[in-house]
């Protein structure tokens, strides 16, 4: 007879009786901002994660720590690991650190990304900057979930996910609203969102879910800077429900995911920003 662990928690609590494993989920950029957000929220659900960093080693200490206080179980992990997904030897390192450290990943969250380091109208902006953000934003993650699908494919594990693997893409609204000040973000952003639908199509035969998660106006580091810009545009109504969107917004929205609560949403985009997206007159 199965003994039911007291502690588990999360839609998964009884699962883990009968795979016998705690999921996995590698989140980029966790050690902060929305990463953070995603991290605690996949602790609450039951799981393990792998903390991606690139540099604040001590930031993703500190997500561990709120992790381990957020989790559920004994069981479940929460370990930093170092990489800059934009780099092509650090994306076979990552994906080779979690598994031999945790023996698996179940799902990737594809997080990580930055803004430009100075925003510049069209005719101004720099090759160096769409380069570096094209390299973080969309080329890292884009064959990041190529190495972690390499080895669900290659080596065929059984997924400690009820209903399977999943690959999750968190864009942004600018994916398909131009922002003129920072053309290469945008850019960016649009083309992660077709690198969903690609992964999407190409995997959903395969049994693995991937969706995109679609952030709009977030209250995070990245845009305490405009924090002021942005607070008028909220003040006009450009937002129907009023109000900044959280961390804690987008973990909900993975987690759901994560648990296998959209098992019919292959290729979805997930617009997690206040009815921002809606066209109004």
């Amino acid at each position: 007879m199965r003994r039911k662990n007291p502690r588990a928690g999360g839609a998964f609590g009884v699962s883990w009786c009968v795979v016998k494993a705690t999921p996995v989920i590698l989140v980029t950029g966790a050690g902060r901002g929305l990463g953070r957000g995603v991290a605690l929220q996949l602790a609450a659900e039951g799981c393990s994660v792998a903390v991606n960093y690139i540099v604040n080693r001590a930031a993703a200490e500190e997500t561990a720590a709120l992790c381990r206080k957020a989790s559920k179980a004994m069981r479940q992990r929460f370990v930093p690991v170092q990489a800059d997904i934009g780099s092509r030897p650090d994306r076979a390192r990552l994906v080779r650190e979690v598994l031999s450290g945790f023996g698996r990943i179940d799902a990737l969250v594809n997080n990580a990304g930055v803004a430009p380091r100075v925003r510049a109208d069209l005719t101004e902006a720099s090759e160096e900057s769409f380069d570096e953000l094209v390299r973080v934003n969309l080329k890292g993650p884009y064959f990041l979930t190529q190495a972690v699908v390499r080895h669900w494919l290659g080596e065929k594990p059984a997924p400690a996910l009820p209903a399977g693997f999943k690959v999750i893409f968190v864009t942004s609204v600018s994916a398909d609203t131009a922002s003129v000040d920072r053309g290469d973000y945008c850019i960016s952003k649009a083309g992660l969102s077709m690198a969903s639908q690609l992964w999407a199509a190409r995997l959903a035969p395969e049994g693995i879910e991937v969706v995109e998660i679609r952030p709009g106006i977030m209250a995070t580091d990245m845009t305490a800077g405009v924090r002021a810009k942005y607070d008028r545009f909220l003040a006009r109504g450009a937002v129907p429900q009023g109000r900044w969107g959280t961390a804690d917004d987008v973990g909900l929205a993975v987690r759901a995911v994560i648990a296998g609560r959209l098992p019919f949403s292959a290729g979805s985009v997930i617009c997690v920003d206040g009815g921002l997206h809606i066209r109004r007159i």
